[in-house]
């Protein structure tokens, strides 16, 4: 147990110091050897930029919009808006249930399929996004469930039953309300830091990120209707576009420049 957290430590200190933003040198290789350098490059760097990815999330400039999200929040419930939307939306609820599916089957199948795209045509760009996206969610998991744990906040379920406003509800402490319902909505951060992520990595693909981006809008409002208030919709949003273009830059570096020939793809 101590070997383990020592390498923990030790990871995070790496990460911390040096940063995910640094140059680095991939070599020009060709064929196999190529495609098992750059994959081994980024396989290393999802262990080692996790700790320091996930700390660079909750500091910085980026703690500031945790604090927005946390003020947009408080306005929503102390105005009633949260109970409004629900009231406004509750019959809509049906329709987009799906939403609550896909916004855990995606972040497990999407990162899967674009490394497979990327092996197959050998598009270092693909693994470098399943990689990212796959990082993205795993932050974007942790994050939320620790928000979660202290926060306790009931989803839906009884207001649904019952009518009742507890939109103002939160029990406050360790596990006092679990961490499946509450503030934020995990799908949506997920959802937003994947799609953050693949903005961070395509930026000259319209088409790429108006579908991360319409994706996101759909777990976020669909899970808004279904089992979480408005509110842990837009905490979600906010929190996980900051986890996304995090990791997002942080994977950056492993693809080609303009200027780089094309041997700079997996070849």
């Amino acid at each position: 147990m101590n070997t383990i957290l020592r390498l923990l430590i030790y990871s995070a200190w790496t990460a911390y110091e040096k940063g995910p933003y640094r140059k680095v040198d991939i070599p020009v290789l060709h064929g196999s050897r190529e495609r098992k350098v750059v994959v081994s490059s980024l396989a290393r760097d999802f262990c080692s930029t996790l700790p320091g990815n996930i700390i660079r999330s909750l500091r910085g400039r980026r703690l500031l919009w945790h604090m927005l999200a946390m003020a947009v929040t408080w306005v929503s419930v102390s105005s009633g808006f949260d109970w409004r939307y629900f009231k406004a939306t509750r019959l809509l609820a049906h329709y987009l249930f799906p939403a609550v599916f896909f916004g855990w089957l995606v972040p497990v199948v999407f990162p899967v399929l674009s490394y497979t795209v990327g092996k197959v045509l050998k598009d270092r760009r693909a693994v470098c996004t399943a990689y990212s996206a796959a990082q993205a969610t795993v932050i974007g998991v942790i994050i939320s469930s620790f928000y979660k744990a202290f926060t306790g906040r009931p989803g839906l379920r009884q207001a649904r039953l019952t009518m009742i406003d507890n939109s103002r509800e939160f029990r406050f402490g360790f596990l006092k309300g679990g961490v499946f319902f509450g503030w934020p909505s995990s799908h949506t951060t997920v959802a937003f830091a994947m799609a953050a992520t693949v903005w961070a990595l395509y930026p000259e693909s319209k088409v790429a990120r108006s579908v991360a981006v319409l994706y996101a809008l759909y777990i976020g409002v669909g899970v808004s209707m279904t089992i979480h208030w408005f509110s842990d919709f837009v905490a979600g949003a906010i929190i996980g576009s900051v986890i996304g273009l995090t990791v997002g830059n942080a994977f950056s570096k492993h693809l080609p420049g303009p200027s780089e020939p094309q041997s700079h793809t997996l070849q």
